[in-house]
């Protein structure tokens, strides 16, 4: 393999740190919340390791922001195939500013296969997966695509577990197997509902650093609440991550959760539902204890679906509470976490308690 595609949603992520569950339809109300860009540097990440293993990649890519920057600055010297503000005098230099489109995406991707790239890389979520695989399946020509993972929700099994990792995939893998590309309503998701929908079966590398599909059942958490509920301490701020598991403790302490969002709870008081990581920032008063349940089937406990709790948030706690029910753990190798910043990762990895029941809890390595 010598030549690859590289696009970049540059938008993608945009909504998860101030709040909004997603981007798609709320990019100008996530700017006024002052969210920030997140997919631009986690392709710098991703294609720098890609460069350290392979510097001579022949790469195709779109124009500024969606992707040509990220690769130059990783070492490339990309060759542009597409570019969605050709004749215009004023291409955005912020990705923030990048009002890009869905038919953007799958404009480069049809560029790069016009250009017979052997793999395409894209950075986004899983709206983003969906545009490239609707091309790959339009022109049904095999060639597999990879994600790096920049969206709020990533529901789908064809991204690597980090940008990293994205980089050592595209550059070692030898073959590929068909993955699924889901996703998921976004106004039903910020209303606390999952409803996914499986938009198609694409190749994918195999690596133990793909990420698989999330899982979105799991097994009775009463006992685990209960439990928890009771060893709630006094004047300590609770910091509730999104899902079921999670609200179940919430519920037994009498609070109505905000079941994908961020709840913050103190003393009987519910400073906080729903919170962007400002607000969360606002309320939180020390000693600091955030609760938050693995995602099934991937086992990420920061990184996907909860931005909100953020780097800043998590330097703040004292303590991390990882609850999930044996069943769910018993379908999760490891933990995992890609907060976006390298110094809080390293100190979350490592052999964590987590709470499967009343009085029972699981050893499980981060990593």
């Amino acid at each position: 393999m010598d030549t690859i595609g590289v696009v970049v949603n540059p938008i993608a992520g945009m909504g998860g740190r101030v709040g909004l569950k997603g981007t798609d339809g709320k990019v100008a109300e996530a700017r006024q919340r002052g969210a920030e860009p997140r997919a631009p540097e986690r392709a710098r990440t991703a294609l720098a390791s890609l460069h350290r293993r392979v510097p001579d990649f022949t790469v195709y890519t779109a124009a500024g922001v969606m992707g040509e920057d990220a690769a130059r600055d990783a070492g490339y010297e990309p060759e542009v195939v597409y570019d969605p503000w050709s004749g215009s005098d004023d291409p955005p230099n912020d990705p923030a500013d990048a009002d890009t489109t869905a038919e953007d995406t799958r404009a480069a991707v049809r560029a790069f296969l016009d250009h017979n790239v052997d793999l395409v890389l894209f950075v986004g979520g899983d709206g983003t997966a969906v545009d490239v695989a609707t091309v790959l399946e339009e022109r049904d020509e095999g060639t597999p695509m990879l994600g790096v993972p920049a969206g709020v929700k990533i529901y789908s099994s064809v991204f690597a577990v980090t940008p990293r990792d994205a980089g050592y995939v595209a550059a070692e893998f030898d073959r590929v197997e068909a993955r699924e590309v889901n996703d998921i309503d976004e106004e039903a998701y910020r209303e606390g509902e999952v409803r996914t929908e499986l938009k198609a079966v694409v190749p994918v590398p195999v690596a133990p650093t793909v990420q698989s599909g999330k899982q979105v059942s799991s097994g009775s958490v009463d006992s685990l609440a209960a439990g928890f509920a009771r060893e709630i301490g006094p004047d300590r701020t609770y910091v509730f991550g999104p899902g079921g598991t999670v609200g179940a403790i919430e519920t037994e302490l009498g609070i109505d959760p905000s079941p994908l969002g961020v709840d913050v709870w103190r003393d009987g008081d519910l400073l906080a539902r729903d919170a962007a990581e400002s607000e969360i920032l606002d309320t939180l008063e020390e000693p600091i204890t955030i609760v938050v349940s693995p995602i099934g089937g991937q086992g990420f406990i920061f990184g996907r679906g909860n931005h909100q709790i953020s780097p800043r948030v998590i330097e703040r706690a004292d303590e991390i509470e990882v609850v999930a029910s044996g069943e769910k753990l018993d379908d999760i190798s490891a933990l995992r976490v890609d907060t976006d910043d390298d110094e809080v990762d390293d100190a979350l990895r490592g052999w964590m308690h987590v709470r499967t029941g009343r009085f029972t809890t699981r050893l499980v390595k981060v990593i």
